[in-house]
């Protein structure tokens, strides 16, 4: 069985975090935007209803969109750990071949799993992996 790892899985709070306030950023920007051009109109001509109504509709986007980033990272949260759990007790050889062993536990980082064979060994689980019941 060959695992083919070919998309990275943020992990932990700093990964998370950081994605998160990236997105936060742009919310907050296009919050703040919005806020200085309410404030800011002539009150003897104010702004098109139309137009506040389409910047209220993309102000709903933005919102959902950041939320739905949220769920789509503890989706692939969830995955990740789904496979680090098939992969315990099973043989796995690095995808150079010259590192193989059994593995005895896995770990979640922010560049994808990591599989901890019996003597240590840490071995990326990465495209050209194989992995192998233990015989």
């Amino acid at each position: 069985m060959t695992v083919d790892m070919t998309t990275t899985i943020p992990t932990g709070a700093n990964s998370t975090t950081t994605s998160t306030s990236k997105t936060a950023v742009d919310y907050q920007s296009f919050l703040k935007l919005l806020i200085a051009e309410m404030k800011n109109q002539d009150p003897t001509k104010p702004m098109d209803s139309t137009q506040y109504v389409a910047q209220l509709a993309t102000f709903s986007q933005v919102e959902q969109s950041v939320q739905t980033n949220t769920k789509l990272d503890q989706i692939m949260q969830s995955s990740a750990l789904s496979q680090a759990d098939a992969l315990i007790g099973r043989s796995i050889t690095s995808a150079d071949g010259n590192t193989s062993g059994t593995v005895a536990s896995v770990r979640l980082a922010s560049s994808g799993l990591i599989a901890v064979l019996e003597n240590g060994t840490e071995v990326p689980v990465t495209s050209g992996v194989s992995v192998k019941a233990a015989s």
